[in-house]
């Protein structure tokens, strides 16, 4: 078996546990914003507080749908076209999120505010859902035939292990959330998320637990349960941390836990990229579904190259924006008077 897809599916792997742990907490704040509080305040802080990161963060969504239609178009044909009805519900629902962070502040109006902020928290839900849906079904399995093409109908994909995939991330990114509102705010929007923590992130992560060891069940090897027995130390780590009060190990440990619990999904799964629950024969797998050594030799080459920058920028972005905000950050609402009067 040849390097370079070994080396672009740990790629791929990363670019996706990136996504997670990044994304994770702005989707989760979305979601604390819709459960947590009805104070506009309060709202408004949540939504300072990922400001000035949450549309890079998605970068890294793009940058995975990207080297998987570059690295794997096998796979990538495949996963799409099979997932088609989820990914359009992600693809509404970031745009959703998008507007509403426009468009919420344009109207003084507390139904507007309202609708608005419904939005974003809809729209976060939905996103993390249809995520969970579709990295779950690429590491259990779709009805693919030999030509890679789905078998059934609209719907064929909408399994249990779907549905514990979209779960999974949507608990997930809520405890995530909470770390992040509790690492980055203070004041009530902080006790809360400190609550949130200690009384509910142990039922939050259920699903999550569940979906790493149904597929640890079915494909883990030593290495992969070695990656799920370092993931469980860093959850307990993080929740103890959250019950003393200490919001920057809390933050890391959860970070901790799903990069490490993601890692032990592709470490089992590897080299198989999609199984088909038709046919084990018709799997695909990294030697089966990547492009050819020139392609993937080039990308290797550019990504060397723009990998760091890209890091280095998102790394220069959190630390100038590393500071706790409160609610005495927040100016009072006011109405915008346009510079030329209408006619």
């Amino acid at each position: 078996m040849e390097i370079l897809p070994t080396v672009w599916f740990i790629a791929i792997a990363v670019l996706w546990i990136g996504y997670l742990v990044l994304e994770g907490f702005d989707l989760g704040v979305g979601m604390q914003l819709l459960t947590s509080t009805r104070d506009n305040t309060q709202r408004r802080l949540m939504l300072n507080s990922i400001g000035p990161v949450w549309d890079g963060n998605e970068v890294w969504l793009i940058t995975a749908g990207a080297a998987t239609f570059a690295a794997f178009p096998y796979w990538y044909a495949s996963l799409f076209s099979s997932l088609y009805i989820p990914l359009v519900l992600v693809l509404a629902s970031l745009i959703f999120r998008a507007v509403a962070i426009e468009y919420r502040s344009k109207g003084l109006s507390e139904r507007w505010r309202t609708f608005w902020d419904r939005a974003f928290g809809v729209g976060s839900f939905g996103a993390a859902f249809g995520i969970g849906a579709a990295l779950a079904l690429t590491t259990t399995g779709l009805p693919i035939n030999a030509n890679g093409d789905r078998v059934g109908g609209a719907f064929a994909w909408l399994t249990p292990y779907a549905v514990l995939g979209g779960l999974a991330i949507i608990g997930f990114c809520m405890v995530q959330g909470a770390a992040f509102l509790a690492l980055k705010t203070e004041g009530p929007v902080r006790e809360k998320a400190r609550r949130f923590l200690v009384r509910r992130s142990p039922i939050a992560l259920i699903p999550i637990v569940g979906w790493v060891l149904v597929v640890q069940v079915q494909n883990g090897k030593l290495f992969s349960w070695a990656l799920v027995v370092l993931a469980v130390v860093a959850v307990v780590l993080a929740w103890t941390s959250a019950r003393a009060g200490r919001e920057g190990r809390a933050f890391a440990g959860f970070t901790a836990f799903v990069a490490l619990g993601a890692a032990s999904i592709f470490a089992a799964v590897y080299p198989v990229v999609l199984p088909s629950t038709i046919d084990a024969a018709y799997n695909l797998t990294v030697e089966n579904a990547s492009s050819g050594a020139y392609t993937l030799g080039v990308m290797t080459v550019v990504a060397a190259f723009g990998l760091p920058v890209v890091l280095a920028y998102q790394a220069w972005t959190y630390w100038v924006f590393r500071k706790r905000i409160g609610e005495h950050h927040i100016p009072e609402a006011h109405e915008i008077v346009p510079a030329v009067a209408p006619r």
